[in-house]
């Protein structure tokens, strides 16, 4: 029972550290851009698809998500997920209460908003198996002490021989 209840603490510590990251890497990024800043939930036109822009929408969630990997560990890369659907999610939220939107600016649609979600999770993803290759130092095998035996100092043990 005690590991249970350990796991679910370092993830929600995980998650809540990505969380942060995401949501502050988020602000700086519409901090430093140019007027009107960078929000992936509206729309000015054309001129919205700036390289800060992409920088928030793709660089951002892999910070995050390698964070969560890094804090949660071995398994971090399966709750990433959730990061960029809290962060975007409270974002969307905001906007859709917030009255005070400037002409020709406009929120996302719903559908065209889940695509921008979808393509931030994909980041969080691959910045959780990034944050797991950093902690195994190898991806995908098992480490060599697991696989390679020395030899016994009597032979071989097989009966056969």
């Amino acid at each position: 029972m005690n590991n249970r209840v350990m796991t679910i603490v370092m993830g929600t510590v995980a998650i809540t550290a990505g969380v942060i990251v995401n949501y502050f890497g988020d602000r700086l990024m519409n901090y430093l851009s140019p007027p009107p800043g960078v929000r992936l939930e509206l729309f000015f036109g054309v001129s919205t698809f700036s390289p800060m822009w992409v920088l928030t929408l793709f660089l951002v969630p892999f910070v995050a998500g390698m964070v969560v990997s890094l804090v949660y560990g071995l398994g971090g890369k399966l709750i990433c997920y959730f990061v960029p659907i809290i962060v975007r999610g409270y974002s969307y939220i905001q906007m859709m209460n917030y009255e005070g939107l400037p002409d020709g600016v406009g929120l996302l649609p719903f559908g065209y908003w889940i695509l921008v979600l979808i393509v931030a999770i994909e980041a969080a993803a691959f910045g959780g198996v990034f944050g797991e290759i950093v902690i195994k130092r190898t991806y995908g095998r098992r480490p060599k002490h697991l696989i390679y035996k020395q030899p016994s100092k009597n032979g071989p043990s097989d009966p056969e021989s």
